[in-house]
């Protein structure tokens, strides 16, 4: 957990913990992505407050169970309908009691206040009074100004994903877990059409930010402490992109030529295309297809900003007879639907939006396009699959599975070492991610 600066007094700054309260409520009871609810709730709001609002929402995802624990055993009853709001305002609270360096009464007067703001006018003396009895029972700082939060059995994680990484890792399940809750780092993927690596790092010592270079992923860059975008050099013309260091393994594992025509499947928002469009002076465009048209306009962005073009189509990649030309492709990347329990760290909200069941649904629609796209694909081409998942079911028994049904495909292996390659979340500072190369034979 973070700490965060922050010099209020009295009320002020309750319009951050009213939108920090009202995202997590979107995310929690009507089902959004915490990176849908939070512009929606904080679109008014100051740059600082935005930062805060932030910071405290994805503070609270990350140890939900804990922060209910303890609020819960403060609330003579739960408190629902029109006041559900207000528990997770009082979760906010007790983030900030806990986890953030802000002075304890101005966390507690900016909480009430926010009652107000979010229409509870009546129930400011309810928040009041639970906030300032979790202070008076709180544990004493640490020498990080944090507070020790109760244990959660499952630690912060629902039972089904706690069980599922204890199930397919149970050497490394503990690690996982501890991941999961934690901060990831910011990685950059430097634009080798503008600089190499190297050049790049010596544009950053000379801005104050201090980084190093990944030893595998060859444009890979992780800062030491995250920055805005608009401190990176050249970041407005292109010259890096925000981008970690696993997702960037996959311009190496397509295998490409100049010469291939290549297919990127379920493009959005474009990281690995450009990577692609990057590094490859392509002699025919590179096809991109997703299905989430407002994604697409992400792809768009990033390739404006870049100066590099691709051939966009939004459509269902498995229907390719509504989008597919007839002709065959070398290479195809997909990049395919998944849990994405490899970035729970980057996307807390995961944890909670996700269902067992859903796990299931995912490996068959995986399995659905995997088969829809491998006529597309030319007798000794190439077919990258990948997910953001640490979960076997979408990675290795999903391949295990399509070898079995396609006579024609075999497994390239990713090194004399290993025939499929999943990363876990905080190997070599990376996301957890899942890469296997496939050969069309005839």
């Amino acid at each position: 957990m973070s700490r965060q600066k922050n010099s209020e007094n009295g009320g002020q700054g309750a319009t951050s913990r009213a939108a920090a309260a009202t995202a997590i409520f979107h995310v929690l009871e009507k089902g959004e992505s915490l990176s849908a609810a939070l512009p929606h709730a904080t679109g008014k709001l100051s740059d600082a407050d935005k930062r805060l609002a932030s910071a405290i929402s994805y503070g609270v995802l990350r140890v939900l169970p804990s922060l209910n624990k303890l609020v819960g055993a403060k609330l003579d009853k739960p408190l629902k309908g029109k006041l559900k709001v207000l528990h997770y305002l009082l979760l906010v609270g007790a983030y900030q009691l806990y986890c953030l360096r802000i002075k304890d009464h101005a966390a507690v007067s900016a909480t009430v206040e926010a009652a107000r703001i979010l229409g509870k006018r009546n129930h400011k003396g309810l928040v009041n009074g639970i906030l300032r009895q979790l202070l008076r029972e709180a544990p004493a700082t640490d020498e990080s100004q944090q507070r020790e939060l109760p244990v959660d059995a499952m630690q912060n994680h629902p039972r089904w994903l706690f069980e599922a990484i204890q199930a397919d890792h149970p050497q490394q399940a503990s690690d996982i877990l501890i991941e999961n809750n934690a901060h990831p780092p910011m990685w950059l993927r430097v634009n080798r059409r503008f600089f190499n690596r190297d050049d790049y790092l010596r544009q950053l010592e000379d801005s104050g930010i201090a980084a190093e270079g990944d030893t595998l992923a060859g444009d890979a860059i992780r800062l030491h402490s995250p920055v805005p975008v608009e401190r990176l050099p050249g970041f407005d013309r292109g010259h890096a992109s925000v981008q970690d260091r696993s997702a960037q393994l996959a311009a190496d594992y397509l295998n490409v030529k100049a010469s291939h025509r290549v297919l990127d499947c379920c493009a959005a928002p474009g990281g690995k295309l450009l990577h692609l469009l990057e590094r490859n002076d392509f002699e025919q465009p590179v096809q991109a297809i997703d299905i989430d048209a407002k994604r697409l306009e992400r792809v768009d962005e990033n390739l404006e900003r870049a100066g590099l073009s691709a051939v966009v189509h939004c459509a269902d990649v498995a229907e390719t007879e509504d989008w597919w030309d007839g002709e065959q492709f070398d290479r195809i990347l997909l990049d395919a639907p998944c849990s994405a329990t490899g970035v729970i760290r980057r996307h807390p909200d995961i944890k909670w939006l996700r269902r067992a069941e859903d796990i299931n649904e995912l490996a068959q629609l995986q399995s659905q396009i995997l088969n829809s796209l491998w006529p597309l694909l030319k007798n000794g081409g190439e077919l990258l699959y990948a997910t953001c998942s640490i979960l076997s079911k979408e990675n290795q028994t999903q391949i295990e599975s399509f070898l079995k049904q396609q006579s024609s495909a075999s497994l390239i292996p990713i090194d004399e070492k290993q025939k499929t390659l999943q990363l876990l979340p905080g190997e070599r500072n990376g996301d957890g991610f899942f890469y296997a190369r496939l050969k069309k034979v005839e």
